[in-house]
């Protein structure tokens, strides 16, 4: 009986070219790239490359082509390799051309035909939509996508324009000369301020009715007066204060000696305050009922008059002449001036105020009270300076 190994090709014990491996082995491919070396460097180097190449074929599982070496003794890239390297296209991202559309939906569509449904994935519900068109439908959504304002928004800035621009200077000087009028009315109002007068003991003086827009000398010279007419009703105390001029003079309110150009407005506008945190002036900033009324009519009439604009000539000087002719009248029917009990300050303190003489200040600046008394300066804070006398020792005491 014939073998039956040498009777049927199939069941021969030569294997067939057909099924043979066409994957080189290390030891192959070494021969073949060391065909013709002469150094002996260049062969230990083909013979590293090639016993990384079969320990790398050993950890991945993938045969070792045989193809022409680079020049450097490298093996060619295989497919794998290839398509590993393909450039990853992003979804959802910001774009302006068309090619970038249509290469996303090529590789989108080939990766749904080559993916093979998994064994552990639930059937889909015939009845919905397909999943490839979901994820077709996904994908031009996220690509269409674009960016637009956030309509969400509570606030959205407005352009700035050349109009609107105009109206918000105009806005500002309406505004501006609003508050310039009622300042101007503020500084017309009356008030009254209690005094003494101060050698070294306190002796009576007076109240003085100023406005808020006066200075602080006129304020001396009015208070100078007043010392005068007492000497000459036959107050003997008083007669040193009828030769005396206003630059001699001194206001002290507190401990602060203020300076005789300041004038009350700048101190009610500004919240000028001294030590204890208490205000140099406690008077109002605002309007009042001492407050002229025809100053305050015309404030409003110069608001009104800077909002509606103004026609033609004739009716201008025709609003002008209904304005005089409406202050006079408002002139006319204002009552008489409030009395001086009615008015800011009638019941203040007069030991607050102090008119002193400068010569007896400069010859005993150095004893107490006169020692506690410092020039006001606009810079400083006084409600967190700490106290000191004349030597600069610290007072922990609070006198009022």
């Amino acid at each position: 009986m014939a073998d039956a190994s040498s009777g049927s090709p199939s069941g021969s014990s030569t294997p067939n070219a057909r099924f043979a491996s066409q994957a080189h082995t290390a030891e192959d491919l070494l021969n073949e790239q060391t065909y013709g070396l002469v150094h002996l460097s260049d062969f230990r180097k083909r013979r590293a490359e090639a016993r990384e190449l079969s320990e790398r074929t050993g950890q991945d599982g993938t045969p070792i082509h045989s193809g022409t070496a680079t020049p450097d003794g490298r093996e060619p890239a295989t497919k794998s390799a290839l398509k590993k390297r393909k450039k990853v296209v992003r979804t959802g991202g910001l774009s302006f051309g068309g090619d970038e559309h249509e290469e996303q939906n090529e590789s989108g569509a080939t990766a749904t035909r080559g993916a093979a449904p998994r064994p552990d994935t639930p059937a889909q519900d015939p009845s919905g939509p397909p999943p490839d068109s979901e994820a077709a439908a996904n994908g031009a959504t996220a690509v269409k996508k674009r960016l637009r304002p956030n309509t969400s928004l509570a606030f959205q800035p407005k352009a700035q324009t050349k109009a609107a621009l105009l109206r918000d200077n105009e806005l500002k000087d309406q505004l501006r000369k609003q508050y310039t009028y009622l300042q101007e009315a503020v500084k017309q109002t009356d008030f009254m301020l209690p005094f003494t007068f101060f050698d070294g003991k306190g002796s009576p003086g007076g109240s003085c009715r100023m406005k808020k827009g006066d200075p602080i000398w006129m304020f001396l010279e009015r208070a100078r007066k007043v010392g005068a007419d007492m000497a000459g009703r036959g107050d003997r105390s008083k007669k040193d204060w009828a030769r005396i001029g206003v630059d001699d003079l001194m206001l002290v309110r507190g401990d602060l000696i203020v300076p005789h150009h300041y004038d009350f407005h700048y101190f009610l506008v500004n919240r000028a305050g001294g030590y204890n945190q208490q205000p140099i002036f406690a008077y109002s900033a605002e309007p009042t009922a001492a407050t002229p009324p025809q100053l305050l009519l015309s404030t409003s009439q110069e608001s009104s008059k800077a909002t509606t604009p103004q026609p033609e000539t004739t009716a201008s000087s025709s609003a002008h002449l209904s304005t005089a002719s409406t202050r006079k009248q408002v002139a006319a029917a204002l009552p008489a001036a409030l009395p001086d009990a009615s008015l800011e300050g009638y019941l203040d303190d007069p030991s607050l105020t102090k008119v002193v003489d400068r010569r007896w200040y400069e010859r005993n600046k150095h004893i107490y009270l006169a020692s506690l008394w410092e020039d006001f300066d606009p810079a400083r804070d006084y409600s967190k300076g700490v106290r000191k006398d004349g030597e600069g020792n610290a007072l922990f005491y609070s006198r009022r």
